[in-house]
């Protein structure tokens, strides 16, 4: 099963991710934003534009989530923002057609939850660092309320281990329980969070 978790920028797919992989025996997370900085490093930086506009992209993500699924025996978890519907089919559409499990899902939550998400997520620059997904997030958040993009979580007042839960229910699922509390959920937040800031 392929667990596809979309949603806007900073609102909480890799945080997500990394809860349900943590929980769930067997699973792996296939980024599919690694595919596209991995062609960004091949270009000029005068040509690096949005990733998921080239078709390398789009091939590159079916054809390592096909492997993968084909070949791994647990859960799959791609986290990662994807609003153009053409772009969706190419490639969610694509793996389904080919017999596999997937399950998509669109973290949604209020502007001002996802700004200010952002905003702790800034490295102490506020908004400054995160412009591109501010410059995105209208956007992102009118083509994922369409129907076309359920299922449709709200987070804006739960838990990332509650948002984990909810996921992996409606998947048919079943989580090891979360014995963190507030502390360790904190810090594991944050070194999730670390691990995924880019200097490129």
């Amino acid at each position: 099963m392929l667990l596809w978790i979309n949603g806007p920028f900073g609102g909480g797919k890799t945080q997500t991710a990394h809860e349900i992989a943590r929980r769930l025996p067997g699973s792996v997370i296939c980024d599919p934003e690694r595919v596209g900085f991995g062609l960004h490093r091949m270009m000029p930086a005068g040509l690096r534009g949005d990733f998921q506009d080239l078709p390398a992209w789009r091939q590159g993500v079916h054809d390592v989530l096909d492997l993968v699924l084909r070949e791994h025996e647990g859960t799959v978890i791609a986290p990662m923002t994807l609003v153009e519907g053409g772009y969706f089919e190419e490639i969610i559409g694509r793996l389904r057609e080919e017999g596999h499990d997937v399950r998509h899902f669109a973290l949604l939550a209020g502007r001002e939850t996802v700004l200010k998400r952002l905003t702790e997520r800034g490295l102490g620059l506020g908004l400054k660092r995160e412009s591109f997904a501010v410059a995105k997030l209208d956007h992102c958040l009118e083509r994922l309320s369409r129907p076309e993009f359920g299922e449709h979580i709200r987070t804006d007042d739960v838990t990332v281990p509650q948002v984990a839960d909810t996921v992996a229910a409606s998947a048919g699922l079943r989580l090891a329980p979360n014995t963190d509390g507030a502390l360790r959920h904190r810090l594991r937040r944050a070194w999730t969070g670390v691990k995924h800031i880019r200097f490129d």
